[in-house]
């Protein structure tokens, strides 16, 4: 199956406790220049930290819906529909508002398990749901006939949400883990993803490094008395703590978890990390919408 990978410079409105979301796109590019260059104004390091792949988690016990998400996985890759989704996001379309039904036993629903603060893949607007994942999520209960129902919860209960039969599937930006394999059934790949580190636009440390390793080894010669924002449950959580599986090794730093990666990069602007770790596609959002607001 072919995988897509974009270079995103998005759009993102953030309020704290309750992030608020505008439609995002624009033209691919580099480092935004909308800040004023103030302190508070942040940057992302046009650095790929990690190779990692999206998918869908599918409830363990219900094997034909496996088979049903990768076949809409391959045919909205086939004909095209994934890229006219992207497209929403990362060039000049406009994203699709997505209306979530209510839970209800006696319909036939098809219930999706999300974190709706990790844009451009899943967001809110008001009550309704955007973003690549929720626009996928429309098209696969039409496709397979049911209503379909939102659950927007934590990202680290996701996964759990679903071992648990609570929900169907989970769409949230989830990379593909074997120790997520305790509680879904992951679906065939459908995104390649990484994570980037964000800095201060002050902070030139990392400006001329080009690789994953320079920068792991600037980030390995750090102390505790550095602190790294990251989301909890993430891949970034994962690169900042260690695990062997991902062969990450644990960075000498203090690592400081959040529901979300613009309460940490909210955290950094008011002093109280000097980086955050996120994936990429977020990191630019919420860059581009906090320098737009300083």
């Amino acid at each position: 199956m072919r995988k897509v990978k974009k270079t995103l410079a998005l759009g993102l409105v953030l309020a704290l406790g309750v992030t608020v979301f505008s439609g995002c796109g624009g033209k691919e590019g580099g480092k935004n220049n909308s800040g004023s260059g103030s302190e508070t104004s942040v940057k992302v390091i046009d650095v790929d930290l990690t190779s990692e792949e999206y998918a869908f988690g599918v409830d363990k016990d219900q094997t034909e819906l496996l088979t049903q998400v990768n076949d809409f996985v391959k045919e909205i890759n086939d004909d095209g529909t994934f890229d006219d989704i992207c497209n929403h996001y990362f060039g000049d379309g406009t994203p699709v508002e997505v209306t979530s039904g209510t839970l209800d036993d006696s319909k036939d629903q098809l219930v999706v398990a999300t974190n709706a603060a990790f844009e451009p893949f899943e967001y809110m607007k008001g009550d309704k749901y955007l973003g690549i994942d929720m626009e996928i999520a429309d098209l696969l209960a039409k496709k397979l006939g049911k209503e379909l129902v939102i659950q927007n919860m934590d990202f680290d209960a996701v996964c759990l949400s679903i071992g648990q039969h609570k929900c169907d599937i989970a769409m949230s930006g989830l990379t593909i883990k074997k120790s997520r394999e305790k509680y879904v059934t992951f679906s065939d790949a459908y995104y390649s993803a990484s994570q980037r580190l964000i800095v201060k636009e002050d902070d030139t440390e990392f400006d001329s490094m080009k690789d994953a390793d320079s920068i792991a080894k600037a980030l390995q010669g750090k102390d505790s008395s550095v602190k790294i924002g990251v989301q909890n449950g993430t891949t970034g959580k994962l690169y900042c703590e260690g695990d062997e599986e991902a062969g990450f090794e644990a960075l000498p730093v203090t690592t400081v978890g959040y529901k979300n990666g613009s309460l940490a990069v909210q955290d950094m602007i008011n002093g109280n990390l000097n980086y955050v770790i996120i994936d990429a596609a977020p990191a630019k959002c919420i860059t581009e919408a906090i320098n737009k607001v300083q």
